[in-house]
């Protein structure tokens, strides 16, 4: 499926950029990211003949950042949505700062939801004018299978953006859309960095493989796990009980991120 008008959140690195380089250079590109700088170099490293790129350096967690996109969107023939930009930290929620709390809570749900809130009724009129489809996929993760101990904000944020996908799928079955949950396992971006991991990331999957089964399982399933082991696991949380997952996962996570403290 070919798009007119791509907006990605969280772009200027990891799977977001993976994106922004695995769409067609004859879709053109809405970009916003926190960093102004790497927004114009991504601008200069994907501009093509025809193809328009705008960016927006926002910051998402904020009510001005988001209040910025949609002004950006709303003068756009957007047609394709990719919620991407999202936040985690490793610990115990007892030991972490709670505008960390909150940051993660905010770009991981609440800009989720008022962005797709605000794109979507101009994208589905859209389509049906054009007698097209329009497209959003909605970046949840592995961890949104199963509580996760020692990262339990971030898990919970991505089980609501898991949700909230395939709820939407099932609100607009029969609308001139299609919707994906992306659910990728470890990718080897900065994400684990920026959450206090800094362990070895050699068996974790690539953003550009990230982006590229997302894009072309969009259209085709409502939700998509990246990688065969991650399935499995998916498929064992969801089907295990829940204390014996909760206990496993706090066991594996304990002794590298919650420190001594905690039962």
């Amino acid at each position: 499926m070919a798009y007119e008008f791509a907006a990605i959140t969280g772009a200027t690195s990891g799977i977001g950029a993976a994106f922004a380089k695995a769409l067609p250079p004859a879709t053109s590109l809405l970009l916003t990211g926190r960093d102004g700088a790497k927004l114009a170099l991504a601008k200069t490293a994907l501009a093509h003949p025809g193809r328009r790129i705008e960016t927006v350096t926002a910051d998402l967690a904020s009510e001005a950042g988001r209040r910025a996109f949609i002004a950006a969107a709303a003068e756009l023939p957007i047609d394709l949505l990719i919620n991407n930009a999202g936040l985690g930290r490793f610990g115990r929620v007892v030991d972490i700062p709670s505008e960390k709390e909150r940051e993660i809570v905010e770009v991981n749900v609440v800009t989720v939801a008022v962005l797709t809130r605000a794109l979507l009724p101009r994208m589905l009129e859209r389509a049906r004018s054009k007698g097209r489809r329009a497209g959003l996929i909605i970046v949840a993760s592995t961890a949104s299978f199963q509580p996760t101990p020692y990262l339990a904000t971030y898990g919970a944020t991505k089980a609501f953006d898991l949700f909230y996908a395939e709820a939407l799928a099932g609100e607009l079955r029969g609308a001139p859309i299609d919707v994906l949950a992306l659910c990728p396992g470890g990718t080897a971006t900065a994400f684990f960095a920026r959450a206090g991991h800094h362990g070895s990331q050699r068996f974790f999957a690539s953003p550009e493989r990230v982006a590229r089964e997302g894009l072309k399982a969009l259209g085709r399933k409502r939700l998509h796990v990246v990688g065969l082991l991650n399935r499995l696991g998916a498929f064992l949380a969801q089907r295990s009980p829940r204390g014996a997952v909760v206990r496993v996962g706090a066991l594996l996570l304990r002794r590298r991120f919650g420190g001594s403290g905690g039962r």
